[in-house]
């Protein structure tokens, strides 16, 4: 893990393509590093989601080089690694599992990022439709202690068309279908952090598997 923290800590001080292009093997070296950690998460998500099982790192590993074609910020390289290990690809909607390494703001997460406009309704009226047991899922002691809140970039009120006396109004204005959950610095470091890691995903299965049956259905 140290070359990976090691590298990222001086591409955060020295984001440009020069410097970037002088030390490729460094580059190099921490992908590897993460690459293999990848392998290991998707072998071990695969034990308890099987949709995952033909992944690959490089299907779930996002481009290091960032889009910078509509932001304020020029910098040409991200300053982390991330890897959504999904049924359908680090490009999918569907539910999965996310892996942030970055120094000071590593974390874990997962669910459906953006979901585009029609299926963001399906996933509202499903919740609504099966309360109960997306209750059970996100209100269990052992989810709630990990990923204590539900949904990312909320709507200030009940999106138009929802009845506006739901009872758990929380679960229907996130934009985003997200949990997540930040790890220290140290955490990657530890002997047992994959454990931890598949643990963490586990615990998150259920979740996923709510919002991918939205999709199947959704894709019908």
């Amino acid at each position: 893990m140290q070359n990976i923290y090691t590298f990222l800590k001086q591409i955060a001080e020295h984001n440009d393509r020069d410097w970037f292009h002088a030390h490729q093997a460094e580059y190099k070296g921490a992908r590897a590093t993460f690459e293999e950690m990848t392998r290991q998460l998707i072998f071990r998500i695969a034990a308890f989601d099987a949709s995952v099982a033909y992944q690959t790192p490089k299907s779930c590993i996002y481009r290091f080089a960032r889009d910078i074609r509509f932001s304020n910020d020029k910098s040409p390289y991200k300053r982390h690694f991330g890897a959504f290990v999904c049924s359908h690809g680090r490009k999918s909607y569907r539910g999965g599992y996310y892996l942030h390494v970055e120094p000071g703001n590593t974390l874990v997460a997962g669910g459906s990022w953006c979901p585009p406009a029609p299926l963001l309704k399906h996933i509202r009226e499903t919740i609504i439709s099966d309360i109960d047991d997306f209750r059970s899922i996100v209100e269990a002691p052992e989810f709630k202690a990990l990923y204590p809140a539900i949904g990312e970039d909320p709507v200030k009120t009940m999106p138009k068309g929802f009845p506006k006396d739901f009872a758990y109004p929380e679960y229907i204005k996130p934009r985003l279908y997200t949990v997540w959950h930040p790890l220290s610095d140290d955490f990657l470091f530890q002997p047992d952090a994959m454990d931890q890691l598949e643990s963490m995903f586990r615990t998150m299965y259920p979740f996923n598997r709510f919002l991918n049956e939205i999709f199947d259905d959704y894709m019908e």
